[in-house]
């Protein structure tokens, strides 16, 4: 059973009518960037709870998740209408293995998300390990609309900060923008246009894939990839994916 601290809203800051950025003020302990944290609300007596990853660097104040409204959930659509002052709970012990200490070394990284799963890419890229373990560092956005392309100005300054070792390549699926493909991940990758932008190879010889986000991303992402011989990284076998689920 989960320890609660008890945890006040600092900011809501919506991003769309479906997509908000929530920060906490909540004493929790040393964190991994990478993990999530359980987050939830005492509703009807209870505590209900589910994990979101956390999109603040481990030096970073206050905590910080960036979610969407799940329709008829029990808590999402709560969580969203928080205000600043209202309280919410922070489980006391964070988890998760989509972390750069689980990733073995190799010149290249590509980080795969759609929509909110960009949350923990965020926290590992404000953090220098990465920058110290990999050469290039390619991160993949998917979202469905501009709107949606939330944190583009802090992408922006760590593309300034790195630049010449992070790649950021957007795809923008329901709209054609200048400067990003309008197309998913998988379909990016066969047809050779999310290699052509990187710069890179995406090959089991040099690189390693950090995946978030949707199942069918996910799935159809592995399913490209094992064609090119890359297989899922366990510890006892180490290998070139890693994926996180938020379905």
């Amino acid at each position: 059973m989960a320890n609660w601290h008890n945890g006040i809203v600092v900011e809501n800051r919506r991003i769309t009518e479906r997509l908000t950025s929530l920060k906490i003020d909540a004493p929790l302990g040393p964190f991994i960037p990478g993990q999530f944290v359980r987050i939830g609300l005492d509703i009807d007596g209870q505590v209900i709870a589910r994990p979101y990853s956390l999109v603040n660097a481990p030096s970073e104040f206050p905590l910080e998740i960036y979610f969407n409204i799940v329709e008829g959930g029990p808590l999402s659509p709560r969580l969203f209408n928080l205000k600043a002052g209202d309280n919410v709970k922070v489980a006391n012990i964070p988890a998760g293995f989509l972390v750069i200490d689980e990733v073995p070394k190799t010149n290249c990284l590509w980080m795969m998300a759609t929509g909110t799963a960009i949350g923990p890419f965020l926290s590992i890229l404000k953090c220098e390990q990465v920058w110290q373990k990999f050469e290039r560092v390619v991160l993949c956005y998917s979202v469905r609309t501009t709107k949606e392309l939330a944190y583009a100005d802090l992408i922006a300054d760590l593309q300034k900060r790195h630049a010449g070792q992070l790649v950021f390549i957007p795809l923008i699926t329901r709209e054609k923008v200048p400067d990003s493909l309008s197309m998913r991940i998988p379909a990016a990758i066969e047809n050779g246009q999310l290699e052509q932008w990187a710069g890179v190879a995406l090959a089991a010889e040099n690189s390693h894939v950090m995946m978030c986000g949707s199942a069918a991303m996910i799935r159809d992402v592995i399913s490209v990839i094992e064609l090119r011989g890359m297989r899922r990284h366990r510890r006892r076998q180490p290998g070139h994916y890693t994926t996180e689920k938020y379905h």
